[in-house]
């Protein structure tokens, strides 16, 4: 017997909300006043703040600091009702979504859908990549990368092969965009800073640290200027940066790249690789997209109307990194403004306007920034363009003010400045579940001591969330 479609009492409009992400938490705060009941529901229990995921890879802060618990944000939100599952079905012509979690399986009907389930790392049709090479947007996958990082160096100190050490010694990051350039300038700052002295038989300043991308310049929405700023800092650094180099192969031991200038390759043995080029749209875009009769984009995202809702159905509207829409960009603020767009949309038609007086929505640009190392950063805002010292108290500012929660941002301020004053990192731990990790792909790698080869698992993938 199937059990009946879950909704609040009370007769409200129903708005459901998947994914606890900038845009679906931001739609949900700006729901706070509205006549309408919100269902929020995610495969997780927090709210990652995603950009700042490499820093919990390279040790500056816990991941307590970005991801605090979704229920613990939203518990003074009276209208609100937050729900871990893994949605695995929606029908959007009987409004109905279908989550599950273990053995629990459960049914939600909607008077209004928005999804900003996110996107998920892209290997451009190389999937197998992501076991040798993990990408970095989840909690797991900071961690996997923590750990991964900090075993290379571990795994150099009881080697005494030149050749192999030099291979543990060399990390490859893959994608010159914003999370590329800030973990390879942080990868070196550990090596020439945060090490110094710690081993005995290395120096951790030899290690190698190579960004590879295929595009002509390291951040290219910022711009030449921004772009070749950025490069110097990280040769200054002593980053190796490759461009116009399209990795072809990544397997246990290294990375071939070919070179589109000269159609060359090469290969980089290497025993830690992070991938950071490109993303790919929840799958529940796509399920989505069929039934409203559109088609997705190449990264799965979904083409959508101008007050953001898909197709004929002005009930479901689509957001943030899955939504494909005058060419914006898959960045936090889109995804904010998007959220708060039609999330004041659905209250005013909660207080009677009607749904066909929606005005198109306008992304306001309100800049992008970039990390290379402490004190330095650049940041585009329109037409004015700032770097080093000046960069990174702009970078500081804008952080801490979109963190979520006080505790948060003064954990986080504290941390910085330590940083900055001192070598030491105080989240270098590694455990046995981190160096036991699980990728995207359901696939369990034993990245302890001697076991690099993946173990095979039941594929457990599903649907995002």
């Amino acid at each position: 017997m199937t059990d009946k479609p879950f909704r609040p009492e009370g007769g409200r409009h129903h708005v459901v909300i998947i994914g606890s992400g900038f845009g679906g938490l931001f739609a949900t705060h700006k729901l706070a006043k509205a006549d309408v009941d919100v269902t929020l529901i995610d495969r997780t229990n927090h709210h990652l703040f995603q950009p700042l995921l490499y820093q919990v890879a390279t040790g500056i802060l816990s991941s307590g600091e970005i991801a605090p618990s979704t229920r613990q944000i939203l518990k003074d939100q009276d209208n609100a009702n937050v729900v871990k599952g893994e949605v695995v079905d929606i029908n959007v012509d009987s409004k109905i979504v279908t989550t599950r979690l273990g053995d629990f399986t459960r049914t939600y009907e909607y008077d209004s859908l928005i999804v900003a389930a996110g996107a998920s790392q892209s290997y451009f049709g190389n999937d197998h990549f992501a076991q040798y090479a993990p990408g970095m947007k989840s909690i797991d996958d900071a961690l996997e990368l923590r750990a991964r990082i900090i075993g290379a160096f571990e795994r150099a100190e009881l080697c005494n092969d030149p050749a192999e050490r030099e291979r543990l010694l060399t990390f490859v990051v893959v994608g010159a965009g914003p999370t590329g350039v800030e973990l390879a300038g942080q990868l070196a700052e550990m090596a020439h800073r945060t090490l110094k002295g710690e081993y005995s038989n290395f120096d951790p300043a030899s290690a190698k640290i190579i960004l590879l991308d295929g595009a002509p310049q390291v951040l290219p929405p910022f711009g030449k200027r921004l772009g070749r700023n950025a490069q110097r800092q990280l040769e200054k650094l002593g980053v190796t940066v490759k461009l116009n180099s399209i990795v072809t192969n990544v397997d246990e031991t290294s990375v071939t790249y070919k070179s589109t200038k000269d159609d060359s390759e090469e290969t980089i043995h290497s025993f830690c690789k992070i991938w950071s080029a490109g993303v790919q749209a929840s799958p529940l875009g796509k399920l989505v997209a069929d039934q409203c009769g559109v088609e997705v984009d190449r990264a799965g995202r979904v083409p959508v109307n101008p007050d953001l809702s898909v197709g004929d159905h002005s009930d479901v509207f689509v957001i943030g990194d899955m939504m494909s829409y005058n060419q914006l960009p898959g960045v936090a603020q889109v995804a904010i403004q998007a959220g708060e767009y039609v999330a004041e949309n659905l209250a005013a038609e909660a207080d009677g306007r009607p749904a066909n007086s929606r005005e198109a929505f306008e992304y306001f640009d309100k800049g992008s920034m970039a990390t290379i190392s402490r004190f330095s950063a650049v940041v585009k805002l329109g037409k004015v363009e700032v770097t080093g010292f000046v960069g990174w108290l702009l970078w500081l500012a804008v952080h801490l003010m979109f963190l979520v929660g006080f505790r948060n941002r003064f954990v986080s301020a504290i941390a910085w400045g330590l940083n900055s004053v001192s070598r030491d990192r105080w989240q270098l731990v590694t455990t046995r579940q981190q160096l036991h990790a699980r990728t995207a792909l359901g696939k369990l790698k034993d990245c302890a001591a001697g076991a690099d080869t993946p173990i095979e698992l039941k594929d457990t993938e599903r649907y995002g969330g």
